[in-house]
């Protein structure tokens, strides 16, 4: 893997702006009454991706990475034209041999057709041929542009806090200007890291599992979603912060030292000097080489998304790699370590909770069956989002756009499909 992230494909062709990922959602916008609906199929489609990773024990930087290879791909291609649960199979396949944990295709094809058999996916007609997983491939990777390295923020994270062992110690994301060997990370000078509990850290890294499951890892640095996720832990679990505010204190209670043992002289100057220096956290994110406006508008945007995320519902889903019951302040107990009211501020003042404004860049190709009769209600008369009503919704935007396909002059103006065209010229 390229240790520069300035000098990879990540950064210079796959961050990429709002407005990209709305003009990448504008035949899909022809089919949908609402464009938050996006947003939930953000959240399903990631989810999805989770559960096929874990069925094929994959770590989570391979899921991570499958999942932003589905993004990208999306970024190109729109869901009412493709078939995203081929593609979901297909991304999971290409992440396993980029991150060096292959799986065999026969695997990824029948974990595949026994997850998308089950409720809410309902899908019937997944391919058992091995050949049509490995055509979807060759379109992948060819929109993919054989961008295959990808940088996530996890390592940023455990440098960040001192978790780093001494098998990750390789620079990544950025640590290191181009073709320098040694030099200040680019977070700082490293010192003063922060200690943060077992509990904490988890949170943190879940907080960052969450960002894949929004348009959030196409849109910034890797390096800067692991710190917003740090300054997120920080000001929600409250056992943290106090113990920081604890150790923040010059001044010890009186008890202290009244109960303390005498000691002479010299063994008082040595134990001062053995002390570890108290944790300053003003003072740790201010020697960040980072835009804490930014930081403070990632933040708000991931606050913004979880508000949305409240209206999704999808039974049996496993909460152990989201923090999304810390954002739900109204539904945490007063004993809960994520009990405080959350708010993020920012030089414009105080910023509230909002629906998330991001567009899920993610497409269809070919239509998928769903089983079940029920039209899936109106967003705007409907507080509650299930997967049932999205694989509804994806399968109406496919026959609408294959009706439209089919009589061109009676129907919505459409592009011509290139996809053809360009299968023959690489053949």
């Amino acid at each position: 893997m390229a240790t520069d992230f300035w000098a990879s494909s990540h950064y210079k062709r796959w961050i990429v702006d709002r407005a990209t990922l709305q003009q990448a959602r504008a035949d899909d916008l022809q089919y949908v009454d609402d464009p938050e609906y996006f947003t939930f199929f953000s959240i399903f489609f990631a989810n999805v991706i989770t559960k096929l990773g874990k069925k094929l024990n994959f770590r989570q930087r391979v899921i991570a990475t499958a999942i932003v290879f589905f993004r990208r791909f999306y970024i190109k291609n729109a869901y009412c034209e493709t078939d995203p649960f081929i593609v979901i199979a297909a991304c999971c396949y290409v992440a396993g041999k980029a991150e060096e944990s292959p799986v065999h295709i026969k695997n990824v094809v029948a974990e595949a057709r026994l997850l998308f058999s089950q409720q809410p996916f309902g899908v019937k007609s997944f391919p058992s041929d091995n050949s049509k997983l490995a055509e979807m491939e060759f379109y992948l990777v060819a929109d993919l542009e054989c961008d295959l390295t990808v940088f996530h923020p996890y390592r940023t994270l455990t440098a960040l806090c001192k978790k780093e062992s001494a098998n990750d110690s390789a620079a990544e994301a950025g640590e290191v200007g181009t073709e320098v060997d040694d030099g200040q990370r680019y977070w700082g000078t490293g010192e003063g890291q922060l200690e943060l509990s077992d509990d904490a850290l988890q949170l943190t890294w879940s907080i960052i599992n969450d960002t894949y499951r929004s348009d959030l890892c196409l849109l910034y640095p890797p390096h800067l979603l692991a710190i917003t996720a740090l300054y997120l832990t920080l000001v929600l679990h409250a056992p943290t912060r106090d113990l920081i505010l604890q150790k923040s204190s010059p001044n010890l209670p009186s008890d202290a030292h009244n109960n303390a043992p005498r000691r002479s002289s010299r063994q008082a100057s040595n134990s001062s000097m053995e002390s570890k220096k108290p944790q300053d956290i003003i003072g740790f994110f201010a020697g960040l080489n980072v835009s804490m406006s930014l930081v403070a508008t990632i933040a708000q945007e991931m606050i913004s998304f979880y508000s949305a995320w409240e209206r999704y519902r999808e039974d049996g889903g496993d909460a152990s790699d989201t923090a999304r019951g810390a954002f739900q302040g109204s539904q945490t107990h007063a004993g809960s370590p994520y009990s405080t009211t959350t708010t993020t501020t920012t030089s414009r003042g105080s910023l509230k909770r909002t629906h998330s404004q991001s567009r899920s860049g993610t497409d269809s190709r070919v239509g998928t069956p769903a089983e079940g009769t029920e039209e899936p209600g109106k967003m705007e008369g409907t507080s509650v989002v299930t997967p049932l009503m999205l694989v509804q919704l994806l399968t109406r935007m496919r026959e609408n756009r294959l009706s439209d396909l089919a009589h061109s002059t009676h129907g919505r103006t459409v592009a011509v499909d290139k996809r053809l065209e360009r299968t023959q010229a690489a053949g």
